[in-house]
Formats: C-alpha cells, structure tokens, sequence
C-alpha cells in the first residue's frame, strides 16, 4: 500500500471519527448544563428531561432508515447532510429563546445525529475492506468514544461555569464546519452499484417499533413499569416489531434483511452490544449518584473519578482493534467480559467509607472491560455482510448500542428505585448492590457470547449466511477469510491543489 493511500484512509479515519467525537461530547455535556438552563430559560422540570430525551428518541428512530438511505444514495452525500444539520442545529439550540424551542432544535440535532454514526461507521468499513486494518480503525474509533467520555464532564463543566450553558451548543459548530470541509475534500462517495428498492412501509414500522419502545424506557424509571402509558406504549411497539418481521420477510429487498441474524457471529454482537451498553449505561447511572449523592461530591470532582475508566477506554480500544484484527475477536471479549464481571463484584461492595483507591481500581478495570468490547463488536457486525448493506448493518450495531444504554438506565433505575425507601444518601449503598449485580451478569453474557461466536460452528453460519446474502458483494468476513470482491461504486472526490 503507498503511502498516499495509507495518509488519504487515516484522514479518511479521522474525519469520521470526528463525528463521534462531536456527537458523544454533546450528550455528556447536556445533562451538566441543565441546571443553568433551568435557571436562564425558566424551564420546567419535565421540558428539562425531555431536553435530555428528545435528542435520544429521535435518534433511535431515525438510525436504521438513515443507514439504508445511505446505501441508497450515497454514505458521503448523507454523512454530509448530517453534518451540516448537526451543525446548523447545533447553532441553534445555542441561540434557543425558550424551553420549548430548545427541545425542537435538540430533536433537529438528532436528526443530523442519526446520518453521523452509523454512516461513519459504514464509511470506515469500507475505506478498510482488510479485516485487521478495518480491526484497527474501530479500535481508534472506540478510543475516540473514550475520550469524548474524558473531556465531556471537564470540557462541560468549564463552558458552563465560564461562558454558559449556550456555549456547549457553539463549541459543535467550529468542529462540524472542519469536519464538513474535509469530508468533502478527502472522503470518496460510496453506493451500492444497483439501488436497492425504497421499503417505506418497513421504515414506518421500524419508526412505530422504536418511537414507543423509547418513550417507554425513558420514562418507566419515573412512572413505573406497570402504568397504562408504558403499558400501551409496549404493545404498540410490540405491535410493530410483530408486523415488521412479517412483512419483511415476504420482500425481496427488504430494509432490514432478517437473514443477517442466521448469521451467529452478527447476531452475537448485536446481544454482545446490548449487554455491554447495559452495563455502561447502568455504571454511569450508578457511579454518578453514588459519587454525587451518597458521597457528596460536586459533579466536577465526580468526574475526576470518573477518568480511569474514560482513560483506560482511550488508550485500550487501539490494542483491542489490534488484537482483533490479528487473532480474532475472541480474546478482546474474554478479556471485556472478564473485566466487567470483575469491576462488578468490586463495586457491589461499594459503601460511603469505601477507600478511594478501590473505588478507582473498580472503575478502571470497567474502563478495561468497555475499551476491549466495543472494536471487536463494530467489526464484527460488518464483517460478511453485503457492502451494498453496510450502512443497515453499521445501524443495526448502533441501535443495539442505543437500546442497552437505554435498558441499562431503565433496568437499573428501577431495581435502585425499589430498594429506596427513603434518601438516596441514607440507603443508596444498600439498595445499589442490586443493580451492580446486573452489571457482573452483563459482563459474564458477553465472555460466554465471546466463546460461542467465534466457534468453528458460529464461523460457518456467518459463511453460510453470506453466500445466501450475496456472494460476489461482501464486506471481508474476517480473520483467516479471504475477503471478496465488491459491488459498491466509489468516486473519489477531487482533492484541493
């Protein structure tokens, strides 16, 4: 490979990862802001919560339909159509007048958001068709996760404190414009080489499916499981999946194509995506109101002991996508599933005199856990499936992370909720316990998940799926595979003198 192309995939690398970086940043920072923009905007306690939740609810809906219509036409052409709305919403929630116009600029956000990620994702899969390089770079993009992790408390709690809560919609604006610049310069256009037909009655129901399914987790924690709302929210939403399933499975190109999930290896990382972002989302829920609540401590000095953990994901997640790429996936979940179930059993013995150097080494090995399970994961989901899909598949992977994330909040928050009988700081230690449990059985999903996926016996249905699939068009299937030709187009842009 010349170094040309070598320094055009790693700019190609970069600009992606920027995307995540931006994306990430401002979801951590919102939820430090609210409480100035309670005070600025005079907003109530429920705009503020749907402040938070209205960037999340549309995302998870729009995600699956933003990856396919990037296989339709064009991951560039979409990816940049989400920068730019990312950017220019960005702007405008910072210029918000009101509570109610700051939630409608967060859920424009969330549209730009949607055409981010798992576009990025796709884009990355196949700027590196080769498994262990394509290993790599979502190690590097996984770092990236980490880091976003590290700056935003620190980089939230200085915008705040210093110039106001607008700023942390501004700073975005800066990062987008250089991250639409390059990709016009530096990212090729990319399609299927034959237009997959529109399904928009498969992305109705995928919208009708998640939209409720959403609403419901997000607010179980504050209403109950068991009211009439969440209730009718989960049979619509069941509803819908039911309804979906049939369908697609009578199309001949279908949105979602329910033949991916023969495949072991990619339906494992989408439960193995969904147990680890239960366990993150549970950890940060839990670690936060510990340190916050039964501690005592300010957010800022919360997020100081929040760093091993965003600092072991920066600097592991590179290592986990080398290993990956060079020995396969198995040993980075081992090692994931191990550490988790050991920052676990650390964190349920978790009290208000607990020393801090156990508390540190608790969240460090978590932050050893997520770096080694989130390359391995985006990878594998890709990898042997068709190129013209890439963006569905990169979707998918991401809505299972969204969906964990959530549930881990949702799950968590209630096992807590129902082991308080009263201040948080008199029995959270106690009632905590629980949900730290769930976290060590996340951890021993994804280790027993690493063994049976990277089986001979799993291998050879992914192959088997993939001959189904398309078999002269598939993403490289993996370490020790050759990888096929493609049916993907790509131009490349022209590139500035």
């Amino acid at each position: 490979m010349s170094p040309a192309v070598t320094a055009r995939r790693r700019l190609i690398l970069a600009t992606s990862c920027l995307s995540m970086f931006i994306t990430a940043l401002d979801n951590s920072i919102v939820n430090l802001a609210l409480p100035a923009i309670h005070q600025d905007l005079n907003a109530s306690v429920s705009s503020l919560q749907w402040i938070a939740d209205a960037y999340t609810m549309v995302l998870a809906t729009l995600l699956l339909t933003a990856g396919a219509t990037a296989d339709r036409w064009g991951r560039r052409r979409v990816f940049l159509t989400g920068l730019a709305v990312f950017t220019v919403a960005s702007l405008l929630c910072g210029l918000a007048p009101s509570g109610g116009w700051l939630i409608a600029f967060r859920a424009l956000q969330a549209v730009g958001g949607a055409m981010l990620n798992p576009i990025a994702m796709s884009i990355i899969s196949t700027t590196f068709p080769e498994p262990a390089l394509r290993a790599r770079a979502f190690g590097v993009w996984s770092s990236v996760y980490g880091a976003s992790m590290a700056a935003g408390p620190l980089v939230g709690g200085v915008l705040v404190g210093t110039v106001g809560w607008r700023s942390i919609f501004w700073v975005n604006v800066p990062v987008g414009v250089l991250a639409i610049v390059l990709t016009l310069v530096f990212i090729p256009e990319s399609r299927a080489e034959r237009a997959r037909r529109l399904d928009p009655v498969g992305q109705l129901l995928v919208m009708v499916f998640l939209l409720p399914l959403t609403y419901a987790v997000i607010q179980a924690t504050g209403v109950g499981w068991t009211s009439p709302q969440i209730l009718v929210c989960l049979g619509v939403s069941a509803v819908a999946l039911i309804a979906l399933l049939g369908y697609e499975t009578r199309r001949t190109e279908p949105l979602v194509d329910l033949r991916f999930f023969r495949s072991i290896p990619f339906s494992g990382a989408t439960l193995t995506a969904v147990a680890a972002f239960v366990a993150l989302g549970g950890f940060l829920f839990l670690s936060n109101l510990y340190l916050q609540e039964a501690r005592g401590f300010s957010a800022l000095r919360s997020s100081l002991y929040l760093l091993p953990m965003a600092a072991m994901t920066l600097l592991l997640a590179p290592v986990s996508g080398r290993i990956a790429g060079a020995r396969g996936a198995r040993i980075p979940l081992l090692l994931a599933g191990v550490a988790v179930m050991l920052s676990g059993l650390m964190l349920t013995a978790l009290g208000r005199d607990t020393p801090d150097w156990w508390v540190l080494v608790a969240f460090a090995l978590f932050g050893v856990g997520f770096a080694m399970v989130n390359a391995p994961i985006t990878s594998t989901a890709v990898s042997g499936m068709p190129r013209a899909q890439a963006g569905v598949a990169s979707a998918i992977a991401s809505t299972s992370r969204f969906v964990g994330q959530e549930l881990g909040v949702a799950i968590i928050g209630s096992v807590l909720a129902a082991g308080l009988h009263g201040q948080v700081t008199g029995e959270f230690d106690a009632a905590s316990h629980a949900g730290w449990w769930i976290v060590v059985g996340c951890g021993a999903v994804i280790a027993v998940l690493a063994v049976t996926t990277t089986s001979a016996w799993a291998k050879d249905t992914a192959k088997r799926v993939a001959d189904r699939l398309d078999p002269a068009a598939l993403v490289a299937p993996g370490p020790g595979v050759a990888p096929r030709s493609t049916t993907d187009t790509a131009v490349a842009p022209r590139t500035a003198n």
